[in-house]
């Protein structure tokens, strides 16, 4: 007799559809996030206990993620400048490199980390972002009002923190060069030690690194987390429009598919 859940994981991969996506998880992958967020929302563990226990619920992948940015964080300790992440979205990124400046360098207020994003999705692609269909005007939005409460969690995260009653991050929404030229003018002091791109998009990639790149010092980092995705060839098409790559080193974690980088 078929258990309850493999009958729904048939049920599951039946109901697939066939997508333009060159890399795309497979059915297996995708009926283990499916009762994954079925049994996080029916958890017994209780409210006021949920937030010290959130790894629970973390898959394998994200948890390398958090390692891989560690790493990445610790190239820049003895870079000066602030770290920008354009391309927000719900802000896991953020938030993961507030606790890593508590932990490798608490009393930095020089490292304000800023991110950049619409908050309403993609803007319009380009035809250098080829035909995925994850590449469309609103893709990759987030619930209306998202800002205002991602500013919250920051801060509250940020109280946490030694030295926290010096704000050291901002959210910039709107269309990233645009923003990021604003930016630039209101803090003319402006040196960049990391810089994380993760719009997907050509345009609005190509446009801040040609922004950013004055501002950035030897030995800074320009990360990318589609470098390569035949998903999203803008992004990578933008570096190349912008950088002479044959003169720099694209690396990567031999543990995790992204970030690539380049140490200027």
């Amino acid at each position: 007799m078929t258990s309850p859940v493999w009958s729904a994981r048939y049920d599951f991969m039946e109901a697939q559809v066939t997508t333009m996506r060159m890399i795309a998880p497979s059915e297996t992958e995708q009926w283990t996030r499916t009762q994954l967020r079925t049994l996080f929302a029916e958890r017994p563990i209780p409210p006021d206990e949920l937030l010290e226990h959130l790894e629970v619920f973390m898959r394998p992948q994200r948890i390398n993620e958090i390692l891989t940015l560690d790493w990445l964080y610790q190239q820049i300790l003895g870079v000066h400048g602030i770290i920008v992440e354009f391309g927000v979205r719900w802000g896991r990124h953020l938030s993961v490199f507030n606790a890593l400046r508590a932990r490798h360098e608490p009393t930095n207020f020089y490292r304000t980390i800023v991110g950049f994003d619409t908050f309403a999705g993609f803007c319009e692609p380009a035809v250098q972002d080829g035909d995925s269909d994850r590449v469309f005007a609103g893709s990759m939005s987030v619930t209306p009002g998202y800002r205002h409460y991602l500013e919250q969690i920051l801060t509250l995260h940020e109280a946490e923190t030694p030295m926290g009653h010096i704000k050291r991050f901002e959210l910039c929404q709107g269309d990233a060069p645009q923003q990021l030229s604003a930016y630039l003018q209101r803090h003319p002091e402006t040196i960049v030690a990391l810089a994380y791109f993760d719009m997907d998009l050509h345009d609005p990639t190509r446009d801040c690194i040609e922004l950013l790149r004055p501002h950035m010092p030897v030995g800074s980092v320009l990360a990318f987390d589609e470098l390569g995705h035949p998903d999203f060839p803008g992004e990578t098409v933008a570096l190349k429009n912008v950088l002479d790559i044959s003169g720099h080193r694209i690396q990567r974690l031999p543990q995790s598919p992204y970030p690539a980088f380049v140490v200027l």
